[in-house]
């Protein structure tokens, strides 16, 4: 049974909270590090120093698995003192790596995937080359795929994950048993169809909505619906590819369509008024107002700590129809870790970096204490790692090869907030002309990046 750590808000969720002003604020870090992508660190790992470690957990939950597992570190290593700071967002990493200087952190970590693009172009995370290779890991047999794309840009490794985020399909079993539904959807066209037989109408309102798909329905925006068709964000020139992959129109289509079909925007807008916080008890899900949610590994043992008065199940979300054999895909996100270009001690911050993302129980003891989704082989499949029905969906979701994260971008998580803003004026019907819009959003997110570089 999970643990009151359940409540501690996940840190995908942060990450999207903190996207926007991170990537403003990442934007002044272009030039200001320059990290070594050659070892060049000569600090001795084997003397006896301190790092300090910074991070963005702030919960007493998180708080105190992060601790233990640095406690478990210096005690395999007792050379190495780690001064560990925590509630760090990436505005206060930013400044301090901007001052520079000694009194900065060695080991940093952020909760925004989306600003790898910038952490390694502007030399702002160390280039881990060196040291992966002087350690001899294999990445590629240690992480899923999908989890090492999202910490790397251009060739540049300037992370590795710590945790990760897997979305999927919560639903209300007893919801689908009224309904006469024998099982969750695999494809939209099914998913369009239980949405609609879940839904069930209140005056000009809702008793029971089957699925919230507007764009401010938590969770449910652009690139985690995305996810679930196969998709190019950027062509093979690095031009946004937007206007020229139908997949992007399909799902822009589809979604305005089910919006259309579950009663339009104005009324689905104004039910949505009625929720309560997306990360407190009276989330719509956990009180039946919603029948499904697209959510992360987390709102499980929320949803239990809620007290829900209902069989809860998950599954992964649908995928297109003419992808039904993808089925199980999911999106991915996570926490990352690296090294401060500016750290005199960067071999015994690699020795922290390393452990805490490639020691098996390390990562087990800390997914079991914060119930995120372990970020190596070994540990997805280790037998200590607390596991039951609804959340092993989450871990081979994790795993399937299929699934995906939006590709790093020199202007971080930009692009992605410039096609959110369209989907906002398509949805609720300000822009009538799909084409155009993605066309002209294609445009935008080219000028953005050209200023970037």
């Amino acid at each position: 049974m999970p643990g009151k750590s359940w409540k501690v808000i996940p840190s995908a969720s942060r990450k999207t909270a903190a996207a926007l002003a991170a990537s403003a604020s990442l934007a002044l870090l272009a030039t200001a590090c320059t990290g070594s992508s050659e070892s060049g660190a000569d600090d001795d790992p084997n003397a006896k120093t301190t790092i300090t470690f910074w991070h963005g957990w702030s919960a007493p939950a998180e708080v105190k698995a992060i601790q233990a597992n640095v406690d478990a570190f210096e005690k395999a290593h007792p050379n190495i003192t780690v001064k560990v700071v925590g509630n760090i967002n990436d505005d206060k990493l930013n400044q301090a790596l901007r001052a520079g200087g000694s009194s900065g952190p060695d080991v940093v970590s952020s909760f925004t995937t989306s600003n790898v693009g910038k952490f390694c172009s502007s030399g702002s995370f160390l280039d881990l080359k060196p040291f992966i290779e002087k350690s001899k890991l294999d990445l590629d047999k240690i992480v899923p795929k999908p989890m090492l794309d999202y910490t790397q840009f251009e060739g540049t490794r300037c992370a590795l994950p710590l945790l990760g985020d897997a979305y999927g399909l919560y639903y209300n079993k007893d919801a689908f048993d009224k309904a006469g539904i024998k099982s969750p959807p695999k494809t939209w066209s099914e998913f369009a169809q239980v949405a609609k037989k879940l839904t069930v109408s209140k005056g000009d309102s809702y008793q029971q909505l089957g699925f919230m798909p507007t764009y401010h329905g938590y969770e449910t925006v652009v690139d985690h619906y995305m996810s679930q068709w196969d998709h190019a964000y950027f062509d093979k020139s690095g031009k946004s590819n937007i206007a020229k992959d139908p997949a992007f129109a399909e799902m822009f289509t589809y979604q305005k369509k089910l919006i259309d079909d579950l009663g339009g925007f104005a009324k689905l807008e104004k039910y949505r008024n009625t929720f309560g916080d997306e990360w407190g008890a009276k989330h719509p899900f956990q009180t039946g107002q919603v029948a499904m949610q697209l959510d992360g590994e987390w709102r499980l043992g929320m949803a239990q700590d809620a007290g829900v008065d209902f069989e809860i199940g998950t599954a992964p979300m649908p995928v297109a129809d003419d992808e039904a054999d993808e089925y199980g895909k999911g999106f991915l996100s996570g926490t990352i870790i690296g090294i401060a270009p500016q750290s005199e001690k960067q071999n015994a911050a690699w020795e922290l970096v390393k452990y805490l993302t490639t020691d098996t129980q390390a990562v087990v003891s800390f997914a079991n204490a914060i119930h995120n989704v372990p970020s190596t082989f070994e540990a997805l499949k280790s037998p200590d790692l607390k596991v039951d029905p609804g959340f092993k969906t989450f871990l081979d979701i994790a795993q399937n090869p299929h699934s995906n994260t939006p590709p790093a971008s020199v202007n971080g998580s930009t692009y992605q907030t410039t096609l959110q803003d369209f989907g906002y004026q398509y949805e609720s019907g300000k822009v009538k002309d799909l084409k155009a819009g993605l066309e002209k959003t294609a445009k935008q997110i080219d000028t953005d990046i050209e200023q970037a570089k």
